[in-house]
């Protein structure tokens, strides 16, 4: 399995303007809580990797990572959940057994914040289609995760393969409105976290992005918004908003930070989250109650083209040192989330132990962590 988010992260991060106002240090964050490192890479475990390797995953610097799950169907199918859970197959718990099996079996101790990886995959669906099994398979995968002992679910976003949120590519967008397809996007976006509500009340629902990429899209104009590859995220993530109860939170992953090193570029993202993306929000007292805002880092950026050199760590976009300012600002600006991302390095294997990663970066982690103020 493999997924690559380079050149929509690359191309959307230059379009963030970095003003030169000054630092929101004094804005009060949406809610105050302990700050929290999570790994999300290609070294993603399943839930039988960690269980058998739980104890060296726990070494690293972080509070958990984003994982996945497989299925075995009666018959002797077998397949990823996690990448099939949006279409029209229904899934059921006789066929996730193993995976709520290892979950309960693996004795975490340190990694008290993992997350269910959930996509939008395979997308074969409109909008105005049954979405009865994807709402099944969301149900079951909170379900998962909060018999896991899982803080919630990680819900990726990205248009993998299915144009979800691009209004342009709807089946019926030259019958249909913008609007009428705002609507009807909305309501799913309800149903969806109803039913991840129904199967963990109180979740955490971590997603990739939210609203601050059809902001940054659309360039901050609302009337913009059709003509954004991911317009309708806006509208879907409206309706998550309306939803959500009790202590269910939403956090903006933002995965626009995947390059940012300098500490005005996390201060100006966390202002847009916060301030300025309210205008295409529907609900903004209520958005300000249940969101958080976080920050992803891409410790092997763009390796595609700046290359990954695991013997010289002076060569590559993130040095150690470079890495740890810019997780340690990004944990100081957070309301409570960073991610770590990688594609070459892996901070785990089936051999143990990491992979072309030098200890240079695990300690400079670390040194980020107890850098930052948890108060």
């Amino acid at each position: 399995m493999t997924f690559c988010k380079a050149t929509l992260i690359i191309c959307l991060a230059h379009m963030l303007l970095v003003t030169t106002s000054p630092a929101v240090t004094a804005q009060e964050p949406l809610r105050k809580a302990t700050k929290k490192l999570i790994e999300f890479g290609w070294d993603e475990p399943d839930t039988a990797f960690m269980r058998r390797h739980i104890a060296e995953m726990e070494k690293s610097p972080f509070d958990g990572c984003v994982f996945h799950v497989n299925y075995a169907s009666p018959t002797g199918q077998q397949g990823s959940f996690t990448w099939g859970c949006w279409g029209e197959r229904a899934f059921n718990e006789a066929e996730l057994k193993q995976a709520i099996e290892d979950l309960k079996a693996t004795p975490f101790n340190r990694f008290t914040h993992s997350f269910l990886r959930f996509n939008t995959t395979p997308a074969k669906l409109d909008w105005f289609d049954d979405h009865a099994a994807v709402l099944n398979n969301a149900r079951l995968a909170a379900r998962i995760a909060r018999e896991g002992r899982c803080a919630g679910v990680l819900f990726d976003i990205e248009q993998y393969e299915g144009q979800l949120f691009n209004y342009r590519k709807q089946r019926d967008a030259k019958a249909k409105s913008w609007d009428t397809y705002a609507v009807q996007v909305r309501l799913r976006g309800r149903q969806v976290m109803e039913a991840f509500q129904e199967g963990y009340p109180g979740l955490t629902v971590f997603l990739t992005f939210g609203h601050s990429l059809p902001f940054v899209q659309a360039g901050g104009k609302k009337e913009k918004l059709p003509d954004a590859s991911y317009g309708l995220l806006a509208p879907f993530l409206d309706g998550m908003i309306e939803a959500a109860r009790d202590r269910a939170k939403l956090v903006d992953g933002h995965e626009l930070s995947y390059g940012y090193k300098e500490p005005g570029r996390f201060e100006a993202a966390y202002r847009m989250m916060s301030q300025d993306v309210l205008p295409i929000v529907s609900d903004v007292g209520k958005y300000r109650r249940v969101y958080s805002f976080g920050f992803g880092i891409w410790m092997d950026h763009d390796q595609r083209k700046l290359g990954w050199n695991s013997e010289d760590p002076s060569k590559n976009y993130f040095t150690p040192e470079l890495l740890e300012g810019a997780v340690r600002k990004a944990m100081q600006t957070s309301d409570e989330y960073v991610w770590v991302y990688t594609e070459i390095p892996r901070w785990w294997s089936d051999g143990g132990g990491r992979v072309k990663l030098p200890q240079g970066y695990a300690d400079a982690l670390a040194r980020a962590r107890r850098g930052t103020s948890n108060d």
